[in-house]
């Protein structure tokens, strides 16, 4: 996925821009970039990092000095481009950042190529996807009108942050899939993927912008370009594992939901169990309400190891990620020795690292293993977002599941998507008796959407049930 930090003001910004790019590290482990304007020397100054062996902070603090002087900025971590790009046009000079999924990339650069554009900058040798929206974006007469074109274009998602010689211009995904929260203080505007930015830096919660909305943030204020449209498909898999728990979209704080959806799931559980655990990290929040829901003790019999697994990404390679998945969580033998736990987490993707988690917790004496999962099973991939369950339909373990069922891993999936149905029955026994639980159930798709306290209308969710616009 990615995320990003922009901000203008009246005086020095790098702190702001450093820290607050930092804090939406959770976002993405692949490449870091800030780009910052230096009034005095009217010059565009960027930097961007590697951050597959590295962290963010470690990359870029050493080399903070050079953007001293700089009153305006903005900052990116993303799991594909090499980003800030700085682009001359007719425009005028400007750097972009962009948390996006082009899904039609290949229609749009033939398209860009044909009228004799041409790109510069590759990605793991492709096309570079921010470089095409910034392509897209030049065919405007204005920075509005090439917003705009790119919105018309582009199929799955895009919000961007520009920065000018003249402040920063944010527009969000057409769709308001990812979300861009404004935030402010005394002399100083910000704009950001997570609100969790703001915190620690000083700034208050302005807005939230909205679907399509694009705004002008200078120092004193803000100007609307676009008003925001009607619709919205925000991502609901934000509020199960992305987001961070202290940020907010919409104005629904993540932890919030999380425990809401929790309890209301321990309210109808009746299983006999001792105790209730999260898997770290994005698991916490829903345990701690599902042990209120349920009358049961929160215990922490499985904890992750901070000290040199402090991010909740794990590396791009899938063999590494399996060896991370398993070496950062450590069970407490104490706490498992002869009880009955039952487990939250955030969701079941491929499967791996449930399958090695629950071995080591029968293994460290366990005597029930009993597992809840914050959302519905995941049946379609994401054709929206870079995230999770958009790789394809086969990494998916309800996939391969249904074509071991079909003999076709695409037939019947609104049965399987449908609680309760007798397909989603057998196939959610299949995950348990795979996996070795005492027993697993997911979350509704009502009492998610419940929690998160949006109209069904206002949140995507494909990724459980296959609905969603283009």
């Amino acid at each position: 996925m990615g995320g990003f930090f922009g901000t203008v003001s009246m005086q020095s910004c790098v702190a702001d821009l450093f820290y607050g790019t930092d804090y939406n590290s959770h976002l993405g482990t692949r490449r870091g970039g800030m780009a910052a304007f230096h009034k005095e020397k009217n010059a565009f100054i960027r930097s961007i990092h590697n951050l597959e062996r590295d962290y963010f902070r470690s990359k870029f603090e050493p080399t903070l000095s050079r953007f001293e002087g700089c009153t305006s900025g903005i900052g990116i971590i993303s799991d594909n481009d090499a980003q800030p790009l700085v682009i001359s046009s007719h425009l005028g000079r400007f750097a972009i950042v962009t948390v996006a999924k082009i899904i039609n990339i290949e229609e749009l650069e033939k398209k860009l190529l044909d009228q004799n554009m041409h790109f510069a900058e590759l990605s793991s040798g492709k096309t570079n996807q921010t470089e095409l929206i910034a392509l897209l974006l030049i065919q405007g007469r204005t920075f509005k009108e090439g917003i705009e074109n790119v919105f018309n274009h582009v199929k799955g998602s895009c919000s961007m942050l520009l920065l000018t010689d003249d402040g920063i211009i944010a527009a969000r995904d057409k769709w308001g899939r990812t979300p861009i929260v404004l935030g402010r203080k005394d002399g100083a505007y910000a704009a950001t993927s997570e609100s969790t930015s703001f915190t620690n830096l000083g700034y208050e919660t302005d807005r939230y912008v909205g679907p399509g909305e694009i705004l002008r943030i200078r120092p004193e204020g803000v100007e609307q370009l676009r008003a925001p449209e009607q619709h919205m498909q925000i991502c609901s898999f934000l509020w199960v594992y992305y987001g961070f728990p202290t940020s907010s979209y919409e104005d629904r704080n993540v932890e919030q939901v999380r425990y809401e959806s929790g309890r209301m799931m321990g309210e109808e559980d009746e299983s006999e169990v001792d105790c209730v655990c999260g898997i770290p990290d994005s698991g916490v929040g829903m345990a701690l309400g599902y042990a209120a829901g349920m009358g049961r003790p929160y215990r922490r019999a499985i904890s992750k190891y901070t000290p040199t697994w402090p991010r909740s990404f794990t590396p791009a390679n899938q063999e590494m990620r399996s060896l991370v998945a398993r070496m950062k969580l450590i069970p407490n033998k104490a706490m498992l020795k002869d009880k009955r736990v039952l487990f939250c987490d955030d969701s079941i993707v491929r499967g791996t690292q449930l399958r090695d988690n629950v071995v080591g917790l029968f293994d460290y004496g366990a005597k029930e293993v009993h597992m809840r999962i914050a959302c519905p099973p995941l049946i379609y991939g994401c054709p929206f977002i870079g995230f999770t369950s958009s790789k394809s339909d086969m990494e998916l373990i309800t996939r391969r599941i249904i074509k071991e069922l079909e003999g076709d891993a695409g037939k019947n999936l609104e049965k399987y998507a449908q609680t309760d149905s007798p397909e989603y029955k057998k196939m959610v026994e299949i995950i348990r008796e795979r996996f070795g639980l005492t027993s697993l159930r997911f979350n509704k798709l009502e009492t998610l959407v419940k929690a998160i306290g949006l109209p069904k209308c206002k949140l995507c969710t494909h990724c459980f049930d296959g609905t969603g616009c283009f």
